[in-house]
């Protein structure tokens, strides 16, 4: 009886905790530190849109978005727009994509990141919080504090820069929606990347 019970428990936690990043949902709140060592949390940004990009340089699916310029040059274009934008690394130490700040600092330069902050999740509560599986997976939170987009970057799953020129942009057309404060299409899709090394 008392399995039963606590496996209908367990099912219910993971119910909730799977709806917790639905579009339409209050985004999970957290606090985590950036590479400069500062303190980042989601209520500091209260009445802002946020950004959150999982990153993780290694990836070759991230690789496409910084070397094709796309992910630095969206950075740089809705920062100018009053968005907040997160760059997570949930990377656990050890693990592949993982480095202490200030080398992650040094390779976010390199690399053209010009996100407001990059937070490391080395512990990798925040990507657990909304589920990130993969890298790059973005998820857009309104003004309002609610998820408003949770999904890819765009509609091509490759590897390949070339397609970031001819992919439907999923994000970017998600992130116009909710800054013109229209309703998002496609709110919720399924990202494409590496796995979350946590």
């Amino acid at each position: 009886m008392k399995h039963t019970l606590l496996i209908g428990l367990i099912s219910v936690i993971g119910s909730v905790m799977a709806l917790a990043v639905d579009p339409g949902a209050v985004a999970p709140s957290f606090k985590g530190t950036n590479v400069k060592s500062e303190a980042v949390s989601l209520d500091s940004f209260k009445g802002k849109i946020v950004v959150l990009e999982w990153i993780n340089f290694g990836c070759p699916f991230v690789k496409k978005h910084y070397q094709s310029g796309n992910i630095p040059k969206l950075q740089k274009e809705f920062a100018d727009k009053e968005v907040v934008w997160l760059s997570i690394n949930s990377s656990a130490e050890g693990k592949q994509g993982y480095m202490p700040a200030d080398k992650m600092a040094a390779k976010a330069k390199k690399e053209g990141n010009a996100a407001t902050h990059f937070v490391i999740d080395a512990d990798g509560e925040i990507g657990r919080a909304y589920g990130a599986k993969v890298t790059p997976h973005m998820i857009i939170i309104g003004k309002d504090g609610k998820v408003a987009y949770n999904g890819a970057m765009d509609s091509k799953a490759t590897t390949k820069a070339a397609d970031v020129a001819t992919a439907e942009p999923l994000f970017v057309n998600a992130l116009k929606a909710v800054i013109a404060g229209k309703e998002v299409e496609n709110a919720k899709n399924k990202p494409y990347g590496c796995g979350v090394k946590y």
